[in-house]
C-alpha cells in the first residue's frame, strides 16, 4: 500500500471515527456501533473497507489496528537515506517550478540559488538588470521570496556579477 492508498482508506470521516473506535478498545461491530453512533451498515462499511487496505486486522481477539503492517507501510514510504541531498532540497523549495521560500540555511540557500542560476542565466552572456529582474520574477511567484532579494542573493553569492547595470553569470 502506499501512503495516497493509506491517506484514501482514511480519507472519509466515518472511516476515521471506526478507527479511532477501534484504536479506542472497540473490537467488534456492535462496540464500534456503540462508541461512534454510527448506524451498523456504515460502520460494518467502513471496518470492511478499512481491513481490505490492510489499516485493520480481523482475528481471533477481533478487531484491531494491524500495527505491524502500518510500520511496513511508514518503511515503505519514508524516503531512502541514499537520496541525493540536492534533490531533497530542490524538492522542498521548489514548487511547480517556483520558490515556495529561500533556506534560511545558506549550504541550502546555495544549492537553490545555483540550481536557479544554471536554468536562468547563460555563461558568458551579458544581461541589463530589467532582464535580470523579469527572468527571476517566474521564481518567485507565489512565493515568499521577491525578484530583488533573489537577485541581491545571487550577486551576494558570486553567483552573478554586477557592473554599472549589467549582469552576467560568474558561478557554476
Amino acid at each position: 500500500m502506499t501512503a495516497q492508498a493509506l491517506a484514501g482508506a482514511l480519507a472519509d470521516e466515518r472511516r476515521r471515527v471506526v478507527f479511532a473506535a477501534i484504536v479506542l478498545g472497540a473490537r467488534d461491530v456492535p462496540a464500534v456501533v456503540a462508541r461512534t453512533g454510527l448506524p451498523a451498515r456504515d460502520a460494518a462499511t467502513a471496518v470492511r473497507r478499512l481491513t481490505d487496505a490492510g489499516v485493520l486486522a480481523d482475528d481471533d481477539a477481533g478487531l484491531r489496528v494491524d500495527s505491524e503492517r502500518l510500520r511496513e507501510f511508514a518503511r515503505a514510504a519514508a524516503p531512502s537515506p541514499a537520496a541525493d541531498p540536492r534533490q531533497t532540497i530542490l524538492r522542498t523549495f521548489l514548487r511547480d517550478g517556483a520558490l515556495t521560500r529561500l533556506p534560511a540555511q545558506r549550504g541550502r540557500r546555495r544549492v537553490l540559488l545555483e540550481h536557479i542560476t544554471e536554468r536562468t542565466f547563460e555563461p558568458g552572456l551579458r544581461y541589463p538588470e530589467r532582464a535580470v529582474d523579469d527572468a527571476l520574477r517566474p521564481w518567485c511567484a507565489g512565493g515568499e521570496a521577491d525578484h530583488v532579494t533573489l537577485r541581491r542573493y545571487l550577486i551576494d553569492d558570486l553567483l552573478l556579477t554586477r557592473e554599472h547595470g549589467v549582469y552576467w553569470r560568474t558561478g557554476p
